[in-house]
């Protein structure tokens, strides 16, 4: 990661998350973190509805939002240079915009307030279909302590042709973060559900697995070398095999399997499950 890392802030608990989680990743990257605070729906997301807006106040509770957040990000550390911007647009169409120059856009899984809780979980999830750079969704409640073992990033595999952006961003993190990938394959045997089904057609799927997984593996250390990679075939739902590793993991790193709906591009079941369920920071990188 060489562009800006990009924190999209509201002031609310899961967004100052994101912002000691977008610090820490900024350090560790060496690139710059610029802070965004999109304002237009700001009034309407944490507040009572008014016909009577002071646009000169929510100006002002904007600009203190930023400042609050470049405040606490200089607490944090003083090794990241740290710029932010207000921008009077919808958020989700701010940060995709901005994606476009950026190493990645780092967002909360939620936002103040019941109402905004569900419209900023929106939020996340529209970045996370539209980007043009990965997405890091921050969840989880407390980060993981040092004590508690060496860091892990988990890569959750599919199809090994769409995996590479998905890898590679994965190995890049785990270089950053002095940390161990852990190559996660969910795969399933459709003969199981059939009466009597030959155990030979089973034990082709699990080996057809193991060589995807073997392939995506060997290509990344190729290019990564020097990192401590595991890898595991898990016969099983993709989304309960990742939301199971995701309990151990720094960070779980997905690729971006969007497709067209009748609202627009939209990611997919398993994404959807992991950005919702995950107990770690989930990034979710588009395919080349």
């Amino acid at each position: 990661m060489d562009k800006p890392l990009i924190v999209g802030v509201d002031g609310s608990d899961p967004s100052l998350r994101a912002l000691d989680w977008a610090v820490d990743e900024a350090a560790a990257h060496g690139v710059p973190l610029r802070v965004v605070h999109a304002s237009r729906w700001e009034w309407y997301e944490g507040h009572e509805p008014s016909f009577g807006i002071n646009q000169p106040s929510v100006q002002i509770l904007s600009e203190h939002i930023t400042a609050s957040a470049v405040e606490r990000a200089l607490r944090r550390t003083t090794a990241v240079k740290v710029t932010s911007e207000v921008v009077a647009e919808d958020p989700a169409l701010a940060l995709v915009r901005l994606s476009s120059d950026s190493g990645a856009v780092v967002v909360g899984s939620r936002g103040r307030g019941e109402l905004a809780e569900l419209l900023l979980g929106s939020v996340s999830l529209s970045v996370a279909a539209h980007a043009e750079s990965p997405v890091i969704v921050v969840r989880g409640h407390e980060e993981k302590k040092a004590e508690e073992g060496p860091r892990s990033v988990v890569l959750g595999i599919d199809d090994p042709q769409e995996a590479s952006s998905a890898a590679d961003f994965a190995f890049h993190e785990a270089r950053a973060l002095d940390a161990s990938v852990t190559v996660v394959h969910a795969w399933r045997c459709p003969a199981r559900e059939v009466p009597d089904f030959p155990t030979t057609v089973h034990d082709e799927h699990q080996q057809r697995a193991a060589a995807q997984v073997d392939q995506v593996v060997r290509e990344a250390t190729a290019a990564h070398p020097g990192i401590t990679v595991h890898h595991e075939t898990v016969e099983g739902h993709a989304r309960t095999v990742l939301l199971s590793a995701s309990r151990t993991a720094d960070l779980l790193v997905i690729g971006a399997r969007r497709r067209k709906g009748h609202v627009g591009m939209q990611l997919g079941q398993v994404n959807h499950a992991v950005l919702h369920h995950a107990a770690c920071p989930v990034a979710v990188v588009p395919h080349d």
